[in-house]
């Protein structure tokens, strides 16, 4: 089978606009990237930084055996500090359950507990299947007006773009993590990424699932 290979074109002009197309493209598809960067400068920080506030938003990033991998780990390690530290009251973890062998939500509290946070102070999402539905579910389902958020460098500003499009008022927290294989991944995934984020920014698309509102949050905040 013949094959045609792709032809450069011959002409100084042709070759022109290609390399003016292709400078095109690339600008194109960076700026989804410029956009979270701008639109959340002064809104990241470390947990140093992190403003008080009544709830803390975890996002899950994935079980090895049922129980939290390394990256999310070090999530739940932040926000149980800043729960130790009087901080904030109430963590909002939102992860996938779609399946009934998979449960993020259920890990994330179990690891939260151990590491000193009550049973009384955690609320679960169980159908955070991915950022945006994170963020709008938190707004609509559980009433979260204001919220300090918690992942990896790599995604917060992500995250907060998008909770701020879903109408919470957030700070992120960029949890420091070695540079290996997945965090390189990570930040590579989130160029990608960025654009899907922008036309759900757009579009405000309703989350995969919705239902009724839950009102695990007040009644964690209320709770002595």
């Amino acid at each position: 089978m013949n094959i045609r290979r792709p032809r450069l074109p011959r002409t100084r002009a042709g070759r022109r606009r290609l390399v003016q197309a292709v400078m095109a493209g690339c600008v194109l598809a960076l700026l989804p990237a410029t956009w979270l960067y701008v639109s959340t400068a002064g809104r990241v920080g470390t947990t140093a930084q992190a403003p008080r506030a009544k709830v803390a938003v975890v996002f899950g990033a994935g079980l090895w055996d049922g129980e939290p991998s390394p990256y999310l780990a070090h999530r739940l390690d932040a926000a149980a500090k800043l729960y130790r530290e009087g901080r904030i009251e109430v963590v909002l973890v939102t992860g996938d359950n779609s399946r009934e062998d998979y449960d993020e939500p259920d890990a994330m509290r179990s690891y939260l507990r151990k590491h000193g946070v009550p049973e009384a102070r955690i609320v679960s999402d169980y159908a955070g299947f991915d950022t945006w539905d994170s963020c709008v579910r938190a707004k609509k389902i559980f009433g979260v007006d204001r919220a300090v958020l918690i992942s990896q460098g790599f995604h917060i500003r992500r995250a907060v773009a998008l909770c701020e499009a879903a109408g919470v008022d957030s700070y992120g927290v960029g949890v420091a993590d070695k540079h290996d294989v997945t965090w390189y991944y990570g930040g590579t995934r989130e160029i990608f990424a960025a654009g899907k984020a922008a036309l759900d920014a757009v579009f405000e698309p309703d989350p995969r699932f919705l239902g009724p509102k839950e009102p695990g949050v007040r009644r964690a905040l209320a709770a002595r």
